[in-house]
């Protein structure tokens, strides 16, 4: 019997990357998936390659989170596993530069977003859920020209650990996966061109401890991993997978 049998996940952003990753890991395990993401077209294919529910939605979008906790509990009635992984890593700009736009960009997404879809969801979490937030190792870096997104990610640790505080009654578990550089579609997303962003993976692979990118399956299994009973002492911890560049 597969350890997810019966289980309800949402997972956002879940037509690519990571998302799309941890999605198809739940479903190996036995768990109804439905994913979220912003372009119907992307949705829907990787829902069909998957075996999930696709959900349209935009996680900067108040009202998109409503209709997707409304349809979802419509449909499944609670939720097992919640999954907060969209986000974006918006404009690299010093803070002396930096634009409103980008700045609202990032925070709707990163922060005002996934904290709605967090407080919006915990109605119809089941006892004894699972939550687990996409952070980010630079949460805790003060790298120039990525103050935005650094804060996003710190600010999203912040309410993630008092989320485990206040959901530790009903046994439910919030953690964190800070994840560090991934082979994801993210930087092509920020604009940067194929050649640019491989330069950037190189230069990266070169000072990881362990000479390597992670992969969108790293973060997957651990996932499946903080959602299972087998952690079910764990909550409020950050879990780093960076090949040990923070060391």
């Amino acid at each position: 019997m597969k350890k997810f049998n019966n289980k309800i996940a949402v997972v956002t952003g879940g037509n690519s990357g990571i998302g799309y990753a941890t999605a198809k890991e739940l479903i190996e395990q036995g768990a109804k998936v439905v994913i979220t993401g912003r372009r119907k077209s992307a949705v829907d294919a990787a829902a069909q390659e998957l075996g999930a529910i696709p959900f349209i939605a935009d996680q900067s979008v108040l009202d998109d989170i409503d209709t997707l906790v409304q349809e979802v509990q419509k449909s499944y009635g609670k939720v097992d596993i919640l999954f907060i992984n969209a986000g974006i890593v918006g404009e690299s700009t010093l803070i002396e530069s930096a634009s409103v736009e980008n700045f609202d960009n990032v925070m709707n997404i990163n922060f005002r977003g996934a904290y709605f879809t967090l407080s919006k969801f915990i109605p119809i979490l089941n006892e004894g859920a699972s939550v687990v937030m996409l952070s980010s190792i630079v949460a805790s870096m003060h790298k120039p020209s990525s103050s935005i997104y650094q804060a996003s990610k710190a600010a999203l640790n912040s309410i993630s650990k008092t989320a485990a505080n206040e959901l530790a009654p009903r046994k439910i578990r919030v953690n964190m996966i800070s994840p560090g550089p991934t082979q994801t579609e993210v930087m092509n997303k920020s604009g940067m061109d194929d050649a640019t962003v491989k330069g950037i993976m190189d230069h990266l692979t070169n000072i990881i401890p362990l000479k390597k990118i992670g992969k969108p399956e790293d973060v997957a299994k651990l996932v499946s991993y903080l959602s299972d009973d087998a952690a079910s002492f764990i909550t409020g911890s950050e879990f780093v997978i960076d090949g040990g560049m923070t060391l």
